[in-house]
């Protein structure tokens, strides 16, 4: 059957099934305009011709020549879509899928972050240090009156000129209750296999410290060994005692 849109006139050509009998609501694909499309037997029937008047005189029915009828073809406009009908029809007008995603651009956004995720780690082995460079230091020996400890975690990270640049905080306390001399400190830095490969003398930062008082050190040194993962402080023997 044939549906005209009422609005603008644009003709489509569909299936009597896609209507039905009693007719639905559809939509024009052109201007949008959406009306009622009565079925195929409710067309046929309001189109059908009215029967033509019987003749007043039976002889002259039979003596006139009967005049020959002839109907030009008629050139159907072509429809260029099927016009959507509402509800899930197989003539939508919009087919009722999602669009495809693009896999070339997810792969693109997780290649991104794992670039982020390997630059900030880079970073925070430049800024830190190794994950594996520990403060696992020898602390309180045992004939020792003293105690070293850090105040808190080595930062290790790379000046502007390149070099690299190991800082360390700590503070010495007098476990006892009478003043005790405070000796200066050897610091090493140890590889994976437990073996030196750096080592300095931080020195003490007074000569003596009172009953149960303790005192803060700082230490800093350039261009240490990349390969140093575990740091050990422990006292110097102090000369005659």
């Amino acid at each position: 059957m044939i549906l005209v849109c009422p609005s603008c006139s644009t003709r489509y050509l569909v299936p009597d099934t896609a209507i039905g009998v009693e007719g639905r609501q559809v939509r024009c694909a052109n201007c949008k305009n959406s009306w009622f499309a009565e079925g195929p037997d409710t067309v046929a029937a309001a189109a059908a011709p009215s029967p033509p008047p019987q003749p007043v005189q039976q002889e002259f029915a039979e003596t006139a020549p009967r005049e020959r009828r002839t109907e030009e073809p008629r050139i159907e406009k072509p429809a260029p879509r099927t016009p959507s009908v509402e509800g899930n029809d197989p003539f939508a007008h919009e087919p009722p899928f999602k669009p495809r995603r693009n896999p070339a651009k997810m792969w693109t956004a997780i290649a991104v972050g794992l670039f982020i995720l390997l630059a900030a780690g880079i970073g925070a082995v430049a800024w830190f240090g190794p994950p594996g460079f520990l403060s696992g230091f020898g602390g309180r020996a045992a004939d020792s009156a003293l105690d070293v400890q850090l105040v808190r975690s080595p930062e290790r990270r790379t000046l502007a000129s390149g070099h690299e640049l190991l800082s360390i905080s700590g503070r010495i306390v007098n476990m006892t209750d009478e003043e005790q001399r405070v000796p200066d400190i050897r610091a090493e830095l140890r590889n994976a296999q437990g073996a030196v490969v750096y080592d300095w003398t931080i020195q003490a930062p007074q000569t003596s410290l009172p009953p149960r008082e303790m005192v803060e050190f700082n230490s800093a040194e350039i261009d240490i060994p990349r390969n140093a993962e575990e740091l050990n402080l422990k006292f110097v023997p102090l000369e005659g005692g």
